[in-house]
């Protein structure tokens, strides 16, 4: 018993890890469009979606449910299963955490949890219409749906606000994506804090301490939810940037429809149980807000590594998770073996993080701070677009016309050429 009392407080703790590194893993989802737009201090914006990830965390248990009760079969379930599901789960977030790509959080838990299922216990421990309509479509849906919400509310938003005065429109649009920004960290708190709130229930009812079909217990929501909201504090700068500055650039107007159509997504799917993925629903939001603007580009190098990890996070996470599943099996020394190999693993992503510190000092500026080269829409755009104010037609320098002199400058006026076809005189350098 005591052996059995160790392994479960080891899963509960690597449980409320995974839910820590879930919150800054996944701020962006929340906060990048309000931090990149202005609409907020990076160090404001990521404190208040931790707390209203907290309060999202006690608005439902859904989701919790789902994946208790719903995605496996709770029976011949160990709580070494549960630990090696995690650990597939946590370094899959760190990985693309490192590299900035805002992969899913619960798609990585759902496939460590799955892998470890069948490591453990067969094919026949995952339920397969479960898997299929509440994680998989609603994987696909979520940014197909919230992509195109978000396209048209951005084109709505820029049609009945032509005739508005920019300042006070812009200003007004700021408030709208503080107010949105808001809705998402409370959607995030209510969507992805009950999944850690799920797993630690399924390891409580493998191990014995709650009856099946038990609903989560207030310690467990309570403790789900202040992790997820440290992790949210902390802060993914890294994520942030991509999502914020590396996939689009979005104006006040985007951002309040990216995230109003984000937050929608989110809390509709929350109130059905699905457990859908809520950096799929920002990001396909975010993209479709980009497309919404006239003359606005996705960067489609960037989404296309988005949709590549996207894809391997399920089966990635399994994997990893049965191969721990499987040394966890060889006893009690093989559960130590993976839980040191966890901690490793996490400080060695941790200290190669450091070679490049991205943080809310430098997290508004170009994804690796080199931008993006143009491609064929941002070019054909740029092709067709008006020079900026203040830009010299014809090619003609800024300086012609001015006369210099060590730094100051004066405008003389060009005579009048004396022949139709004889060029303009230009004015000489005249000592001021």
């Amino acid at each position: 018993m005591e052996s059995f009392s160790l392994i479960l407080a080891i899963v509960v703790v690597t449980a409320l890890a995974f839910d820590f590194t879930n919150g800054f893993h996944d701020t962006a989802n929340a906060m990048a469009t309000t931090i990149s737009t202005g609409a907020l201090k990076p160090k404001i914006a990521v404190a208040m979606s931790a707390v209203l990830n907290l309060v999202g965390a006690f608005l439902s248990v859904e989701v919790a449910n789902t994946i208790s009760k719903g995605l496996v079969d709770e029976t011949g379930i160990r709580p070494e299963v549960i630990f090696a599901a995690l650990v597939g789960a946590i370094l899959w977030n760190l990985l693309t955490w490192l590299v900035g790509l805002p992969s899913s959080s619960s798609h990585a838990l759902m496939g460590g949890l799955i892998g470890a299922a069948i490591a453990s216990a067969g094919v026949g421990a995952v339920h397969g219409d479960v898997l299929v309509t509440k994680v998989l479509l609603p994987a696909i849906a979520a940014p197909v749906v919230a992509g195109i919400a978000a396209l048209v509310a951005t084109r709505l938003m820029y049609r009945l606000g032509r005739k508005a005065d920019g300042k006070a429109a812009d200003k007004g649009y700021r408030v709208g994506q503080i107010a949105s920004a808001g809705l998402v960290s409370l959607a995030h708190g209510t969507n992805d804090a009950q999944k850690t709130m799920g797993i630690i229930t399924l390891a409580l009812v493998a191990g014995g301490a709650l009856t099946p079909d038990s609903d989560p217990p207030l310690w467990v929501i309570l403790s789900a939810g202040l992790a997820i909201a440290l992790g949210t504090y902390l802060g993914g700068w890294r994520i942030i940037r991509t999502m914020g500055k590396g996939l689009t650039d979005l104006q006040p107007q985007q951002g309040f429809a990216a995230q109003t159509s984000a937050a929608t997504v989110i809390l509709a799917s929350s109130h059905l149980g699905f457990s859908l993925s809520t950096t799929h629903s920002v990001s396909g939001s975010v993209m479709g807000a980009g497309l919404g603007r006239k003359g606005g580009v996705v960067r489609w190098s960037t989404a296309t590594r988005m949709f590549v990890a996207w894809g391997l996070t399920l089966p990635a996470a399994a994997l990893v998770a049965a191969l721990a599943e499987w040394v966890c099996g060889l006893g009690d020394w093989g559960t130590a073996l993976v839980a040191v190999l966890l901690v490793a693993a996490s400080f060695a992503i941790w200290r190669i993080s450091r070679r490049e510190v991205v943080d809310h000092t430098n997290v508004t500026d170009a994804e690796g701070g080199v931008p993006e080269p143009a491609g064929v829409v941002t070019a054909a755009v740029a092709a067709v677009a008006p020079p900026p104010a203040g830009t010299p037609a014809d090619g003609l320098p800024a300086t012609e016309g001015l006369a210099v002199t060590d730094g100051l400058s004066a405008t003389i006026p060009a005579q009048p050429s004396e022949a139709p076809d004889a060029p303009a005189a230009r004015s000489a350098a005249t000592p001021v």
